[in-house]
């Protein structure tokens, strides 16, 4: 007599597909990088916003993105293959950090145009992951990372989510007053063509993880 079959989730689902997440390949600059054939999903933020522990979070993998120790150490586009081992379906794009006073001049200014590119140009970009520290919300720099995608954004060809990182380290009204500030900061970049969305993550207490999954899951499969 065979087991019962068991049903799934579309949340155990979408976590089930982020957990297959595996490097594929590390670019300095775009000529370096696979032709577009497939969605790609960029992760982008300041170098202390837990970008690399968000996306070892949700692949429910330890060190598949390296978080050092030393923000502002990551001067590469990192890419991860998901879906099947066979026939991959996305990319997940980590994007290097940005912010971090002690990085050079010049390796900023390079890195900052290599991002510039990928974001503005990179065809089969399909969504923008930007975490931020949900005690400071969305900086300086942060807008100026989103106005170089914020045309894509208004007319819907890449998505955009804003995880609020660190929200364990927040009570409940602090939370609610970082969602509240975020979402109306993004009103800049709204239009009715416009998929942008704002969750309050915690890797630590892994609040956000499932919402998120299902979110890059169906950004995927729309």
């Amino acid at each position: 007599m065979s087991a019962p079959s068991v049903t799934r989730s579309p949340a155990q689902q979408a976590l089930a597909w982020t957990h297959t997440a595996r490097f594929l390949t590390t670019a300095a600059q775009l000529d370096q990088l696979p032709l577009p054939e497939l969605p790609e999903i960029a992760f982008v933020g300041r170098s202390n916003a837990g970008k690399s522990t968000a996306i070892n979070t949700l692949a429910q993998q330890k060190r598949l993105a390296f978080a050092s120790k030393t923000p502002g150490r990551t001067q590469h586009i990192n890419l991860f293959a998901l879906g099947p081992a066979d026939a991959p379906d996305a990319l997940f794009a980590d994007l290097p950090g940005y912010g971090y006073a002690a990085v050079e001049r010049d390796a900023k200014l390079r890195w900052q145009q290599v991002m510039a590119d990928y974001l503005a140009e990179r065809r089969d970009l399909s969504g923008v992951v930007l975490l931020a520290d949900s005690r400071l919300g969305l900086t300086e720099l942060d807008h100026r990372l989103l106005q170089w995608i914020a045309q894509r954004v208004r007319n819907g060809t890449v998505k955009l989510l804003v995880l609020l990182t660190k929200a364990d380290k927040l009570s409940r009204k602090e939370a609610d007053a970082s969602l509240n500030a975020t979402t109306a900061a993004l009103g800049e970049y709204s239009s009715e063509e416009a998929d942008i969305g704002v969750t309050l993550f915690s890797a630590l207490k892994r609040t956000g993880v499932e919402d998120v999954a299902l979110t890059l899951r169906g950004w995927v499969a729309s």
